[in-house]
């Protein structure tokens, strides 16, 4: 394994994590110290599917902590579009103006997902939902931080980590170490092909601060998202039992025939995949989504 960046990046930055319990899933701000210019990653738009209610308590959390701090915010960044809540880019999008990004091969999703939900030729699956689409190696800056892209599929078609500075927030390809790592069985994942993302991740060198998308609390200890890739090395359960490519695919596959699908995969692909926006109101001012059904073959049923 060689190491994935090109040459070294520049800066620490602060890291601020912000946990959503409803869906575990874990949103960052991201700060350069010197010019206090940030980012927020994998942003949570809340949803309650018993009621149909949506709100903005977790996106107001994050642009409430970046105005005490004083941070001037230049990106809204998403490692993938999530199964298992909303984004929020679309609205902190219309409330800031501050651009958003995704990984280019954002488009396979919509293509893919598109089909599922049977919609219309009028929606686009160019990633024209995003300011910008980010490829394998691209490079930008956070005030003064370098970061760079790294397509990391498996989880989904479109996955990519972000590497700025000593940190990399590596959305579900990994989890803390007693958790493992993710699922690979959604519509476009991919096993093997994970096994070949978290290798481009473990290749990073080894005080890497590795900050992850989710965290399910195992064993009912408090939440916890950051690591290093020499101890996820050491310790993650399913590297340390899967030493090999095919030992892993063959880990991985029979997990994932154990696990339901994620409750709100079909209701946030809608969602995600526009941007996070939701759907457009009907004639009577309210917005629908569209659930299909019996579209994903082979899914183990919930309890």
């Amino acid at each position: 394994m060689s190491a994935q960046t090109s040459s070294p990046l520049r800066g620490r930055p602060i890291v601020k994590g912000f946990y959503e319990k409803r869906t575990g899933s874990v949103q960052y701000v991201v700060a350069d110290p010197e010019t206090k210019k940030c980012a927020i990653i994998d942003p949570v738009l809340d949803f309650d599917p018993n009621s149909g209610a949506t709100a903005t308590i977790q996106a107001d959390k994050l642009l409430s902590h970046i105005a005490r701090e004083g941070y001037t915010l230049e990106w809204i960044l998403d490692t993938h579009p999530h199964a298992d809540h909303f984004s929020a880019a679309g609205y902190l999008k219309d409330k800031t103006g501050v651009p958003t990004a995704i990984g280019e091969k954002v488009v396979e999703v919509q293509k893919l997902w598109k089909m599922i939900y049977n919609w219309s030729d009028s929606f686009p699956t160019d990633g024209s939902q995003w300011d910008r689409l980010f490829a394998d190696g691209e490079r930008f800056k956070i005030g003064n931080l370098d970061v760079e892209v790294v397509f990391t599929p498996g989880h989904t078609l479109a996955s990519i980590a972000y590497v700025i500075g000593d940190a990399a927030f590596i959305h579900d390809t990994l989890f803390m170490p007693d958790s493992g790592t993710a699922r690979a069985d959604f519509p476009g994942g991919s096993a093997k092909t994970l096994w070949h993302s978290i290798e481009r991740i473990m290749a990073l060198p080894d005080d890497t601060r590795l900050f992850t998308g989710h965290d399910y609390q195992p064993g009912g200890r408090g939440p916890q998202w950051e690591s290093t890739v020499a101890q996820q090395r050491r310790e993650n359960k399913h590297l340390v039992k899967a030493r090999t490519e095919e030992e892993f695919v063959a880990l991985r596959e029979a997990r994932d025939r154990e696990l339901p699908m994620p409750k709100l995969i079909l209701h946030s692909l809608q969602v995600n995949i526009r941007g996070g926006r939701l759907p457009e109101p009907e004639k009577n001012g309210k917005r629908y989504l569209k659930i299909p059904l019996n579209s994903l073959d082979g899914a183990s049923w919930g309890e």
